[in-house]
């Protein structure tokens, strides 16, 4: 026994009471002072203060507080965990407290995650990260990295909860190397503009391996993980407003993979111009598809999911009629709406996240295709693309299906087009279906014949060609081979939605037996 327990010993049980209670006092209070108002200076709140926001009053409920209570400089072990109610739901978090020890893991914190992990799987409930951690203890490495109860099942354990709960990291400050990998392995990842950071190696480290001088906000910082490399999902202003976008999301999920989503109250759409005006006349003519959103969805009900990220393509979760509906748009005034490479990357983990979660999709479809060239070429488009085709066959919940304007060539497929089992292919009169527009049908069928002709003939002759095209891909010819289901007027659109989706809230289907699939990469 040490001094401490003989002392603690021979207490009376109210002496006990009370030492306990004075000890439980000092964890709480985390760091030393010094670090807690360096917190305070940058902004940030301290880790019990986060909770206090997140969570609603009186629920919080914490497991583990006690963790290296013999040692006075390592309040909680730097984690607080525990289980607790946002708006009356049931939820499990892990909270990383930066004022102690810089937040970084120790051999009781790795073990407080990993049990709070395996609570949330055993109550079936969403699991919240609240990183701001210097990463794992190096002094502490044999006792947090290679074993079976290590830092690793960390990330095996966010890996079997996948499409069973929903886990949500917020990056409130720095998650290096290894803590890296959770947000990477979250459903959403929210960070906190120019305090988040997530990296495998430090700007020290880069520069003594690599010879690469750099800072941590061009190499790791919020605002570069949202916009060019994808991890982050959505960019927040500060701690609360981070705190507010997780209560948001979680008002669109459900508690896990055997529910659906709350039905609310349905709100009428915001007002604004009426689809047929949002929409141009000219194929090639960009427009604003969030002015269409609009149109369509529950006022106040948009929640947009990568928007700085390879903004072509727009991913969502609204609410239509009061219904939770994921939406995916094209995006016809960044890049026309043509898909890329990271295009493929944003739509095919979004349609996988609503599959898991039971929420029905709705796509608007507006692309001229994939891109094409020697520079998408290298950096994979093929096998990209097959990604996002590969999230839209598997997805087995409903889907409907809108072709607004232009759907041309593999773009169709990755839309959602009728050979990817919609429960409903809709056209609006504006709609048209093809492997290529016009423009670039008859360049390629008939270049040698217009470079045959006299020059002052080819207009007249290429204008002919485009006219008939134009006729084969038609509409309403298209609906004559049954290749879309219906044509309906554009301001039919937001009703049809919602006595859609009302009809397909039963179906239950598995896509295929099997072991597992094998996914492109």
């Amino acid at each position: 026994m040490t001094k401490t327990q003989i002392e603690t010993f021979k207490l009376t049980n109210q002496e006990k009471e009370d030492k306990i209670e004075a000890e439980k006092e000092r964890i709480k209070e985390g760091g030393s002072e010094k670090y807690r108002n360096r917190a305070k200076e940058q902004g940030k709140l301290l880790v019990r203060e986060r909770l206090a926001l997140l969570l609603d009053p009186g629920s919080f409920r914490e497991e583990g507080l006690l963790a290296e209570a013999l040692k006075s400089d390592l309040a909680a072990d730097a984690m607080v965990t525990g289980i607790g109610k946002i708006n009356g739901r049931k939820v499990a978090f892990l909270a990383a407290d930066p004022t102690v020890k810089a937040g970084s893991w120790g051999a009781k914190s790795v073990e407080k995650m990993i049990r709070i992990q395996e609570l949330a799987m055993k109550l079936k409930i969403p699991m919240i990260y609240m990183l701001d951690s210097a990463g794992g203890r190096i002094t502490d490495q044999i006792r947090i990295f290679p074993g079976r109860r290590h830092s690793g099942k960390i990330f095996y354990n966010q890996v079997k909860m996948s499409g069973m709960v929903p886990q949500i990291c917020i990056n409130f400050g720095p998650s290096p190397a290894g803590s890296a990998y959770i947000p990477a392995f979250s459903d959403l990842v929210i960070m906190v503009d120019k305090k988040a950071s997530a990296y495998l190696g430090s700007t020290r480290m880069v520069e003594m391996v690599i010879g690469e001088k750099t800072t941590m906000e061009e190499m790791g910082g919020a605002r570069m993980h949202c916009t060019t490399s994808g991890l982050g999902d959505v960019l927040a202003k500060d701690d609360e407003d981070a705190i507010e976008i997780i209560k948001q999301y979680l008002s669109y999920m459900p508690q896990n993979y055997k529910h659906t989503p709350e039905l609310v109250e349905a709100i009428s759409p915001k007002p604004g111009r009426s689809i047929k005006e949002i929409i141009p006349e000219d194929m090639n003519r960009p427009y604003d598809m969030h002015e269409l959103i609009d149109r369509v969805i529950d006022e106040g009900s948009w929640f947009e999911v990568k928007k700085l990220f390879a903004p072509e393509l727009i991913v969502g979760f609204s609410r239509i009629g009061g219904r939770v509906v994921g939406i995916v748009a094209n995006q016809p005034k960044v890049k026309g709406g043509t898909l890329f490479v990271d295009t493929a990357d944003k739509g095919a983990r979004f349609v996988t996240l609503c599959n898991a979660y039971n929420i029905p999709l709705l796509f608007l479809s507006d692309v001229p295709g994939y891109m094409v060239g020697t520079s998408v070429e290298r950096k994979g488009i093929i096998r990209h693309g097959a990604k996002f085709i590969t999230a839209v066959s598997e997805a087995t919940v409903p889907k409907l299906t809108v072709i607004v304007r232009k759907t041309y060539g593999a773009g169709l497929y990755a839309m959602c087009g009728p050979a990817y089992d919609p429960e409903k292919v809709i056209a609006l009169p504006s709609a048209s279906i093809a492997i290529m527009g016009p423009e670039a049908a008859i360049n390629a069928v008939y270049y040698n014949k217009i470079q045959e002709l006299p020059e002052s003939e080819r207009p007249a002759f290429i204008q002919k060609m485009r006219e008939e095209y134009s006729e084969d891909i038609n509409i309403y010819a298209l609906g004559s081979e049954l290749i879309i289901d219906e044509v309906i007027q554009y301001d039919q659109l937001r009703e049809e939605t919602i006595v859609h989706f009302d009809y397909y809230e039963s179906k239950d289907i598995t896509f295929g037996e099997k072991k597992c699939p094998v996914h492109p990469v």
